[in-house]
């Protein structure tokens, strides 16, 4: 089993979850369970690169507490969308360059 193809697909279906989320949630979901499962997402993804390789660094853990606010509940959200997508191109670029 590759890791990174696993990683890949796991963070995309995260995306398409946070997008049905959103959508049903009008403000009132909760962001801390999204945030959890990314910060384990994100995680495991460092393990595929080398301590010297600077841009996984780039990447912060996302706040796990829930914002009570709904616009900051929103933005906490679409973070955590672009944190996703630029982790999935790092993933994708790096096995095509044949990182580890």
């Amino acid at each position: 089993m590759d890791l990174r193809i696993s990683l890949i697909k796991m963070l995309k279906r995260l995306l398409e979850d946070m997008q049905v989320v959103q959508q049903q949630g009008a403000g009132y979901y909760s962001c801390s369970s999204v945030a959890k499962r990314y910060n384990k997402l994100l995680e495991q993804a460092r393990t595929l690169f080398p301590e010297a390789h600077g841009l996984i660094s780039t990447f912060d853990a996302a706040p796990e507490a829930d914002p009570k606010d709904p616009g900051d509940k929103m933005k906490l959200m679409q973070d955590m969308r672009i944190e996703i997508a630029q982790l999935i191109s790092l993933l994708e670029s790096s096995a095509e360059a044949g990182t580890s």
